[in-house]
């Protein structure tokens, strides 16, 4: 429907290893996250990886959520964003999958009474 309010969401794959300075990396940019009106959505740490279309290995798997696509762009060229993914994220993480990037109406957090 016109008018209808939508967030933008992107599912992405990364093989961290080092948890230790990943989780610095997610304490760090999680503020500037939000000032940008982003979130997490889901995150998950993946055991086994079934099937794959690349020969990245997976160990983690999310979704960043922001209210649209412009406010992706700006987060992610943020420069207090790209420092803490400087110092913390690159020697953190081996591999980045874009899984899939889309947009959904954004809806109520509580779901469903």
């Amino acid at each position: 429907m016109a008018g209808e309010r939508t967030r933008h969401v992107q599912v992405r794959g990364l093989h961290v290893i080092d948890d230790d300075k990943y989780r610095r990396y997610r304490e760090g940019m999680t503020p500037i996250l939000a000032r940008h009106g982003g979130s997490f959505g889901y995150d998950f740490v993946v055991s086994q990886v079934l099937i794959s279309q690349t020969e990245r290995p997976i160990n983690r798997v999310f979704t960043i959520r922001f209210p649209d696509r412009d406010r992706a762009a700006e987060f992610f060229s943020d420069p207090a964003y790209l420092a803490v993914r400087r110092t913390w994220f690159e020697p953190a993480v081996a591999a980045i999958t874009q899984i899939a990037t889309y947009d959904e109406p954004a809806t109520d957090e509580r779901g469903p009474g």
